[in-house]
C-alpha cells in the first residue's frame, strides 16, 4: 500500500480509502468485518463512513457495524486505521424527523458527535466532515462548535463534502480568523466521467491545503466495465452510471473507453481508480465494496502505473473540463 499526507496536515492516510456505505444496507455485519478486515491485511488504514449510512429505515447501521468490528480488536485495532464519518442528514428512527436533528448548527453538531462516538465505539472522531453545505448556518457557529469538539479530544480534523470552491474559501478564512486549522480535506464527485470539481472545487482544495478525496470513482459502476457487466460492485440497471449511460452520447464513449483499454488488456474499474490517483490534490478514491473480491480487484489500481500514451488516450475519451475561468470564458 502506498501513503500520502493528508492535505496540508501530518497525518499519512492510505491512497485507497474503504468506503463504508455497502455495510449494513448490502453487506452483512459478518461480511463487512471480513472486508474490514482484508483492507486492514492489505494495509489500508482510512475508512470513510456517514452518521446516515445503512439504509433508509436503519440510518447510523453502518457506525454499528463499524464500532463493533473496533470493539472486537480492541484498542490497538483502532490505533491503526483513520477513521472518518460525516455529519448532515437526519438520523431519526424509522425516518422520524425533529428539529435540530439535522445540518450544521452548534446544536446538532454537539448531539451528532456524541452518537457517533457511542455507534463507533470509540473516543474520538479522526475526520469529522461536513456531508453538505447548510446555507442556514453561520461558519462562525459551525467553527465554534468545531473548536470545542478538538479542545475536548472528540475530533482531530474537519473535512467537508461536497462544497463548492467559494464555500471552501469562505470557511477556511472563518478559521483563520479565528485562529482554528480549518478545514483540511473535501470529499467530492470526482472521477473520468465526472470532471466538474477540476473548474474550481480542486483548485480551492489545492489552494488552502485540502486533501481530495473522491467519491464514487467509478461513477456508479460507468466506469467499471458496464457494458461488458464485469464491473466493481455495479448496481445494474439503476443508479447513477444507469442514468448516465442513457444520456445522448454516453454509451459510444464508454464503448469507447471499453475498447480502449482491451487494447491494452486493463480492467476498466482498475485503470478508473488508477487515473485518479494521478491527479493533482487527489488523496486517495474512495471504495465502496461488498465483498472482499471486490476490494481486492481495487487494491490492484494502486500499482498499476498509466503511461503517458494511456493517459491521453483517456483524455481524448473524457476531456478536461478545464479550471475556471477558461472553462466558460476566454
Amino acid at each position: 500500500m502506498e501513503y500520502t499526507q493528508l492535505g496540508r496536515t501530518g497525518l499519512k492516510v492510505s491512497r485507497i480509502v474503504l468506503g463504508t456505505m455497502n455495510f449494513g444496507p448490502h453487506t452483512d455485519e459478518a461480511h463487512s468485518h471480513a472486508i474490514m478486515d482484508a483492507a486492514l491485511d492489505a494495509g489500508v488504514n482510512f475508512f470513510d463512513t456517514s452518521n446516515t449510512y445503512g439504509g433508509p429505515e436503519h440510518r447510523g447501521r453502518t457506525e454499528t457495524i463499524i464500532g463493533n468490528w473496533l470493539a472486537r480488536g480492541g484498542e490497538r485495532r483502532r490505533d491503526k486505521i483513520v477513521l472518518a464519518t460525516k455529519v448532515y442528514g437526519h438520523v431519526g428512527a424509522n425516518g422520524t424527523q425533529w428539529p435540530n436533528h439535522d445540518k450544521l448548527s452548534a446544536y446538532n453538531i454537539r448531539r451528532a458527535v456524541d452518537a457517533s462516538l457511542k455507534r463507533l465505539q470509540t473516543d474520538r472522531i479522526d475526520l469529522y466532515q461536513f456531508h453538505h453545505v447548510d446555507r442556514s448556518t453561520p461558519v462562525d457557529e459551525i467553527w465554534q462548535a468545531l473548536d470545542t469538539l478538538v479542545q475536548q479530544g472528540k475530533i482531530l480534523y474537519a473535512g467537508s463534502s461536497n462544497f463548492p470552491g467559494w464555500k471552501i474559501a469562505q470557511t477556511n478564512e472563518a478559521a483563520r480568523r479565528r485562529g482554528s486549522l480549518g478545514l483540511v480535506s473535501e470529499q467530492c464527485i470526482y472521477n473520468l466521467f465526472e470532471r466538474r470539481a477540476e473548474m474550481e472545487v480542486i483548485p480551492a482544495a489545492q489552494e488552502y491545503g485540502l486533501g481530495v478525496i473522491p467519491w464514487s470513482p467509478l461513477h456508479g459502476g460507468l466506469l467499471g466495465g458496464i457494458l461488458k457487466k464485469d464491473g466493481y460492485g455495479t448496481r445494474r440497471g439503476t443508479g447513477l452510471g444507469a442514468e448516465s449511460l442513457a444520456l445522448p452520447g454516453v454509451r459510444e464513449r464508454i464503448q469507447a473507453y471499453e475498447d480502449l483499454l482491451d487494447e491494452h488488456g486493463l480492467a476498466p474499474g482498475e485503470v478508473a481508480l488508477a487515473w485518479l490517483l494521478t491527479r493533482p490534490g487527489v488523496t486517495g478514491p474512495i471504495v465502496g465494496p461488498r465483498t472482499a473480491e471486490q476490494l481486492t480487484g481495487a487494491l490492484r489500481a494502486v500499482e498499476l502505473k498509466l503511461g503517458a500514451e494511456l493517459l491521453a488516450a483517456l483524455e481524448e475519451v473524457f476531456p478536461a473540463v478545464g479550471p475556471a475561468p477558461e472553462a466558460f470564458a476566454w
